[in-house]
């Protein structure tokens, strides 16, 4: 009777849980490609998006069940602090309150047109790989995170690599089809369908294990219970995270669409804002159930701790209702292709708009780029498809993410601020930094570093993660500025349209420009409103909507971080 009720591991309930999803999400595709008419269409949805899709659309393309997969392998491993492996982002979750406004006023497509009219074409096209080449990495990541998941829940009969072609294929059906409008439709529902996944588990794995105090009496290990562990992640390591996260968080390719496809600036603040705060209390769900996996499987260690997260889903949901694990893989599906498909469009963008566009077709009709955007769009989910299968886990697939998405920080935000920021320095600030990180992850250095390096920069006879991270950061931006200092600066109309732009707001009525960093007509570029009255500085002065959303941000911060710190002290 069994064989007929279950299939690869699952039940038929949960296999109709499943499909259903997969069905309604792939009409939502069909329906959304008819609304694509040019390319402003295909990445940035027409800027047509209100506040509760942007909220949800930052919400889901930064968010996933890879995210739950590497939080909870974390934990399983280090206890509490391996909530930071998501809550890097936390301490930098204000400053989008800030940031997000920029975005809209560059009137542009791509974050590779900021890099284009700041500098020049060199600069947007280095970029261009920079930007691919993180985003197909963390495309990786997410696949492999899902395949991870699926083989824990069916016990191996659906092995991850299965997984990790249908959600690659998927996601390029729906992104393809579709484009950024789909991608923001779908994670409507794609998002509440990742809250299902981040708190459905959590009541009954805390009351499988008696709660805080019944870990306590599980585990016997107090540093599983603290939120700085003696290990690797301790308060430098979450200090030099956070830092890389803010560094690093502009230069992702899907920030554009995620801070700029909304009506106007507050659309993009509340989107961006609000959809990571989501996120950050999400996090806390998966950390806990991490936790509870530590003293669930004490007697029986799990192999590979990226099975953590779908051991525990297999162990508790199918005693508690019939189709609970089609709705957990459905919503893993969800979570995962809410980020592909985004940045999978973002990076399509990136390479058809600031690299095809500009160095090899110029003057093509937008069905031609379009095309090109769409071939772009699988060479990118091929390349994933190699990185996941190359990668050792979740947490080093993400470490490797972390690392290369701030690579061309130094050129963003030295070139925001600093009118004297140069191409040349912004060449040579992103290979320095680059050869930094690639040279001190070699195992000649490691060794070297062990046996010369104080105590403090040294775990597991490594050089530490964090301090790598502090030599590139230091390396490029220390670099960049002081060849800015002697190389030839952008032309000085240049960049009085590239501020102008940037200080000028989005006008009620203004209409979806199509070309990057220019006003409509009749506009005029609003005055220098500068905090310091210093001719190269271009440094704003706040205003009254900025610090007050900025100030309730980091009380919202500071709550969390409380929060999580008195769960920790539970039966203490």
């Amino acid at each position: 009777m069994q064989e007929h009720i279950y299939l690869l591991g699952i039940s038929i309930w949960d296999w109709v849980a499943l499909l259903a999803y997969i069905i309604g999400i792939t009409i939502i595709g069909v329906w959304a490609s008819k609304r694509i008419h040019d390319t402003a269409d295909f990445y940035m949805a027409g800027r047509k998006t209100n506040r509760i899709l942007m909220t949800f659309f930052a919400f889901g393309v930064g968010t996933s069940g890879n995210d739950a997969v590497g939080v909870s392998s974390r934990t399983y491993t280090d206890g509490m602090a391996g909530i930071w492996y998501q809550w890097l982002w936390l301490f930098a979750t204000p400053f989008y309150w800030i940031i997000a406004p920029f975005f809209r006023r560059m009137r542009a497509l791509t974050t590779g047109d900021y890099f284009e009219y700041r500098y020049n074409s060199s600069v947007a096209g280095l970029y261009s790989v920079v930007g691919v080449l993180q985003l197909t990495f963390n495309i990786g990541v997410l696949f492999l995170g899902a395949g991870a998941m699926t083989e824990a829940i069916t016990q191996g009969a659906i092995p991850r690599q299965i997984t990790i072609a249908i959600m690659a294929a998927a996601t390029l059906i729906i992104g393809v089809a579709g484009g950024l409008t789909a991608a923001i439709l779908t994670d409507l529902i794609q998002g509440i369908l990742t809250v299902i996944l981040s708190f459905i588990l959590l009541p009954f794995a805390l009351h499988q294990v008696g709660y805080m105090s019944g870990m306590r009496a599980i585990i016997d290990d107090p540093a599983m219970f603290s939120l700085v562990s003696p290990g690797e992640i301790n308060l430098y390591h979450i200090f030099m995270f956070a830092v890389v996260a803010l560094v690093g968080i502009v230069t992702q390719p899907h920030m554009m669409g995620v801070a700029a496809a909304g009506r106007n600036e507050m659309d993009g603040r509340i989107g961006m804002t609000g959809g990571n705060m989501l996120k950050r209390v999400c996090t806390i769900a998966w950390m806990l159930t991490g936790l509870a996996g530590v003293a669930m499987f004490m007697e029986h260690p799990i192999a590979h701790p990226d099975l953590v997260y779908g051991e525990v889903a297999r162990t508790l949901l199918p005693s508690i209702a019939p189709g609970l694990v089609g709705i957990f893989l459905a919503a893993l599906i969800a979570s995962v292709m809410s980020s592909c498909d985004a940045m999978m469009i973002s990076s399509s963008g990136l390479f058809t708009h600031n690299f095809y566009r500009r160095f090899i077709f110029r003057n093509k009709d937008e069905r031609h780029y379009l095309a090109v955007g769409r071939v772009t769009s699988l060479v990118i989910i091929v390349g994933a498809l190699f990185f996941a299968n190359a990668v050792a886990d979740v947490p080093r697939g993400l470490e490797w993410f972390f690392s290369i998405q701030a690579l061309m920080g130094a050129a963003f935000w030295v070139g925001l601020f600093w009118r004297g920021a140069t191409p040349a320095g912004a060449w040579v600030g992103t290979l320095v930094a680059f050869f930094i990180l690639i040279f001190t992850d070699r195992s000649f250095f490691h060794a070297w570093a062990n046996n010369n390096l104080p105590d403090f920069m040294i775990f597991d006879e490594q050089f530490r993660l964090s301090w790598r991270i502090t030599a590139y950061l230091t390396a490029g931006f220390g670099s960049m500025i002081l060849i800015s200092l002697f190389t030839k600066r952008t032309p000085e109309p240049q960049l009085e349209r590239f501020y102008g732009c940037l200080r000028t707001p989005i006008a009620p009525d203004e209409p979806s420009v199509v070309e990057p960093f220019k006003l409509p007509d009749g506009t005029t570029p609003s005055a220098p409103n500068k905090l310091f009255d210093h001719p190269d500085l271009e440094i704003p002065r706040p205003t009254a909507v900025g610090m007050a959303g900025f100030i309730i941000c980091w009380a919202i911060v500071v709550a969390m971080v409380a929060f999580v710190y008195w769960v920790a002290g539970i039966g203490a």
